[in-house]
């Protein structure tokens, strides 16, 4: 029987989906969307990954997956249809556009030549976007093409298309373009991530679950992140048994936790603190672990014993009228440098208010010629303020930070399981209905 193509309104926009007909075998049968890859008798749909809440590794786990992906297929292609904090870069073809800066990570990263800049980002949302929408000053339908016309674009220069998220399911909802919704229009199967453990995890699963269903979108699997080794095998057996007995879906990954890739590095913290380093830009992707920043408030005879006592790569904090500290710190490096001990890896953040508390201009003096020196930086803010910002900063992969992204992609790719993954975003027929697998009337409403 033929197979009808519909146009149908989701939340005022007009939104296409594919209607369904009875095959000869009794089971209803969907057209296959357009975005749909058909690898010899099989089709390959796009994998939309999203995440239950932010920082939870949503942006990491999308990094292993394409690099898991460009094992098996030739050209894997990207895009992040709705994205937020944005870069400045220039197309193939010259012009100078804003797009998502884990576009520009990801294409840079995994050399992602095939696809251009214009169609990797095709919808930001900076400050007062949301409200020139509410005000009508930004047209569903323009969202939405573009979007789509977007996909088009990657599709056809790709064997398979990984889309990356904004948040969870229902970021963009304000605008009419929330991850779910976007992931039905262009055929998507899902992929959750979540943080570790069971309870709360579950929880948060549902809740994006739940809008999934509503869109009729498919969840080919969860992937769980962030999780303390020492209950990594309890973990990993107790959510996979609880997503099959609920859901029925797979459990495609269980990330153990790796310290290192939530410790900021000195360039983090320039962006946090909107500022530059004063002495050591050689260090700048240099990280420091959150839990042994020091606040000094001591004598220099015991913040020099710290120097000496703490672990090496140490990040201090000091008030700018300490020149006793600032002297100590600078001497210590060179009585480091001179006797060739083990590195001196030690990081200063100067706190003050400008116009009142700034460091002396002696001490400024001295700095320039500090050569080979060790981290400085200057902000304006009380050592109270800039301890709690950096306690509850949560840093970002970026391009430059190549050690870390590399770090990133080694540490998780391992746990994922890509045999699955693909099983679950690839059928024999339209109707996503495999040997051994159930039907799609009954995974649809998974």
């Amino acid at each position: 029987m033929k197979i009808s193509l519909r146009n149908s309104l989701v939340g005022g926009s007009r939104i296409r989906y594919f209607s369904a007909t009875v095959g000869t075998d009794g089971r209803k049968e969907y057209a296959p969307s357009r975005f749909w890859k058909k690898i010899d008798s099989r089709y390959q749909r796009p994998i939309f990954v999203a995440a239950t809440r932010q920082h939870v590794g949503k942006t990491t786990t999308s990094l292993a997956i394409i690099s898991g992906l460009q094992k098996k297929f030739e050209k894997v292609g990207f895009l992040k249809p709705v994205g937020q904090q944005h870069v400045e870069v220039k197309s193939d073809r010259g012009k100078t556009l804003r797009v998502d800066k884990d576009c520009y990570l990801v294409r840079e990263h995994f050399n992602l030549h095939h696809i251009d800049y214009d169609s990797m980002s095709p919808v930001i949302i900076p400050r007062g976007y949301t409200r020139k929408y509410v005000d009508g000053d930004v047209c569903d339908e323009t969202q939405l093409s573009d979007i789509e016309q977007a996909m088009t674009n990657v599709s056809n220069a790709s064997d398979i298309v990984l889309c990356e998220g904004t948040g969870h399911c229902a970021v963009g909802s304000i605008v009419n373009i929330n991850n779910a919704k976007v992931a039905r229009m262009i055929g998507a199967d899902m992929v959750l991530v979540a943080n570790g453990g069971l309870g709360s995890a579950f929880d948060e699963l549902e809740l994006n679950r739940v809008l999934c269903q509503h869109y009729n979108v498919r969840i080919a699997g969860v992937i769980i992140n962030k999780v303390m080794p020492e209950k990594y095998d309890q973990t990993k057996s107790y959510v996979s048994r609880a997503l099959q007995k609920a859901w029925g879906i797979p459990l495609l990954g269980c990330i153990p936790d790796r310290p290192f890739l939530g410790c900021p590095a000195l360039a983090d913290l320039e962006k946090l603190f909107d500022t530059k380093l004063l002495t050591g830009h050689e260090h700048r992707f240099r990280h420091y672990n959150v839990t042994d920043t020091v606040v000094v408030t001591t004598s220099l005879t015991r913040f020099l014993e710290n120097l000496r006592e703490k672990p090496t790569r140490t990040l201090y904090i000091c008030h700018a009228t300490r020149d006793d500290l600032l002297l100590g710190f600078m001497g210590e490096c060179q009585r480091r440098r001179k006797e060739s001990e083990k590195p001196f890896e030690a990081a200063l953040i100067i706190c003050g208010r400008k116009g009142k508390y700034q460091i002396s201009p002696h001490i400024q003096d001295m700095m320039p010629g500090h050569t080979n020196s060790q981290p400085m930086m200057y902000i304006d803010l009380s050592t109270h303020q800039a301890m709690t910002k950096i306690n509850n900063f949560t840093p970002k992969l970026n391009y430059e930070d190549t050690n870390r992204v590399s770090v990133a992609v080694k540490h998780y790719e391992p746990y994922i399981d890509f045999d699955e993954l693909l099983r679950r975003t690839t059928s024999c027929n339209s109707s996503f209905n495999d040997p051994e697998s159930i039907s799609f009337d009954e995974l649809r409403k998974l």
